[in-house]
């Protein structure tokens, strides 16, 4: 058949994009086939958009279309909090909670010797700088809790703690609606250490 070379083309494609396998490939392909040609052009053309119209933030390297994200642009922040995070998708989820209102500042990625990802490799010296004015008073550091996660979170605390700067971590523990029984001895202990009085 002599579309079949395009399909798989699609297919390949499409397989290569984190979370699609070959099953959701096919079901997205053949979408694309069965829509009318207008939806699929919408599509191709937001892809195109975003990638030619989307840059990292100059000051907190979150997703941006002007020089300064929305956040750091915006007048109702509070410039002396600053949350570190991993990645720019990190900052959507912290947002959704609506109960932090300061800035943000993302790394890049997480500490991991194995993966030959060190302190050169994320945007630790671009947040060390905006340390650097005194106007910052806490650092929220939210990164993964995991191993890399918590390398670079110890990491950053050796580093900011001499500033003056209060360094504070992400609590973590047991998620709403758990059963104590099924929970890991790693997270039924960070509850406990983050026990609060009621």
């Amino acid at each position: 058949m002599e579309s079949a070379p395009a399909i798989q083309r699609l297919l390949d494609e499409l397989e290569r994009m984190p979370g699609i396998g070959p099953k959701s490939a096919q079901r997205i392909a053949y979408w694309m086939l069965n829509s009318d040609r207008e939806t699929v052009l919408r599509l191709a053309e937001a892809i195109v958009e975003v990638k030619e119209t989307v840059h990292f933030c100059s000051r907190c390297f979150n997703y941006a279309e002007d020089e300064l994200c929305e956040i750091c642009s915006s007048a109702k922040r509070d410039a002396s909090a600053i949350c570190v995070v991993s990645e720019p998708r990190d900052i959507a989820a912290i947002e959704r909670t609506a109960v932090f209102f300061g800035t943000y500042h993302v790394l890049g990625g997480a500490l991991s010797p194995m993966d030959g990802i060190g302190p050169d490799d994320l945007h630790i010296a671009e947040l060390m700088q905006r340390l650097a004015s005194g106007e910052v008073k806490e650092v929220l550091i939210a990164t993964n809790p995991n191993v890399e996660g918590e390398t670079t979170a110890a990491y950053l605390a050796r580093l900011i703690k001499p500033l003056g700067v209060e360094v504070t971590r992400l609590a973590s523990g047991l998620p709403v609606g758990g059963d104590l029984e099924f929970a890991d001895e790693i997270t039924l202990g960070r509850a406990i250490e983050s026990r609060r009085v009621l």
